[in-house]
Order: C-alpha cells, then structure tokens, then sequence
C-alpha cells in the first residue's frame, strides 16, 4: 500500500477536477434513492433510472411501493437485472418502513442492514449520499481503482473499506465512492482504461499502463 501522502496526493487531483461530484442515480427523497440503490446492484444506472422513471411517478413513499405489490413492481423493473429478487426485497422493505419506521428511512447503519435488500454497501452509499456521512462504500469499481492506485491490496471489500477509512480525511471520505465510481466508469475502465484521459496516471504503476 503505498504512503498516505502520495494517496491524498492523488485525491487532491480528484477534488481539484470535480469538488463536489455527486450519484448518477435520479432520486426525489431518501425511500428513492434508497429503492434505486438496491436495483443498481449488477445494473448500470443508466438501466435504472429509465426504470424508475416511470416506476417513481406512481411509488415514490414506502405506502405507495407497498400497496404496487411485487407483480405489479416487476412489470416497471423487468429491464434491470435480477429484478424477480429485487422486486420481493423492495416491496419487503417498504412494508417494513410502514409497519416498523413510520414510513421514514433509518439514518442508522445496522437499522438499514436489517432490511431485506440492504446490505452494507448500500447502507454506506444511503448514508453517504442523502445522510451526508463520511462513509466509504466499496463496490466493484472502488474495489478495482484502490487495487489498482495502489490504496489498498486487501483481498476482501471489508478490507478494503477498512483502509481507505484509515487514509483518508472525512472531506474526502464525503466524495471519495463517487470519484472513484466515476473514475473507473469513464476513465480507468476495467477492460481497456483510458490512460489518455487520467488525471493521476503519474503515480499509477499497472503493468498495463499505457503511457
């Protein structure tokens, strides 16, 4: 892993080029964005949100989603991938926030876990996107760039997590999952990244740099 001072080296650039990036997925409240977070599981959200679209105009607070049942809700969601699962996990949560939270979603990190569908990652990104909670949520394209740049060699997402908390300053930790989400979607691509376009490719050290 390399020092801390070179890795906030590298996040300065990336607060310097969008200081307040934020999520690509559409959202009016908090049950929104929470919904949209769990179908963007395997699914781009772009997918999502011309899901939801049409999906948010007719359930857009925990009573509505409840009442549109898992049938009805498969018919807006059958475009986005494993939307039998995620169909029963979000009517099962909206019933949840009816019966146990008043139809408020939790701030709470283990309250959120406990619902069905929501596990730690989404948590981090709720809390971290609508909460304002210097969370560090962890998912493919984070996992990937922390390899990658050298933040962490952890072989598991909790590891990982657990070392970029320990790196970096909560100002960083508020952006930190979108700039590195964003980072590889557009740039430092999986499959053939752009080194043209990267703003930090002087501290990168892959083999497959290619410049």
């Amino acid at each position: 892993m390399r020092e801390q001072k070179e890795i906030l080296e590298i996040f300065d650039i990336f607060s310097a080029n969008d200081p307040a990036p934020k999520s690509e997925l559409e959202y009016s409240n908090a049950f929104t964005l929470l919904v949209a977070i769990m179908l963007s599981a395997q699914s781009t959200d772009k997918g999502v949100n011309k899901a939801t679209k049409e999906l948010f105009k007719v359930a857009d607070t925990p009573l509505k989603m409840a009442a549109l049942g898992v049938e009805e809700l498969k018919k807006y969601i059958k475009t986005i991938g494993l939307y039998n699962n995620k169909a029963k996990n979000v009517i099962a949560m909206s019933e949840i926030l009816v019966r146990d939270y008043d139809c408020e979603v939790p701030e709470d990190q283990k309250k959120l876990e406990s619902l069905p569908g929501v596990g730690h990652k989404t948590a981090n990104v709720l809390r971290n996107v609508w909460f304002h909670k210097p969370t560090m949520a962890v998912d493919t394209h984070v996992f990937r760039i922390a390899h990658r740049l050298d933040f962490s060699q952890g072989k598991t997402v909790a590891a990982v997590e657990k070392d970029m908390l320990k790196q970096l300053p909560e100002k960083y930790l508020m952006y930190a999952n979108h700039w590195l989400v964003l980072f590889g979607r557009y740039v430092c691509k999986a499959q053939k990244p752009e080194c043209e376009k990267c703003l930090v490719s002087a501290y990168c050290r892959s083999a497959d740099k290619r410049i």
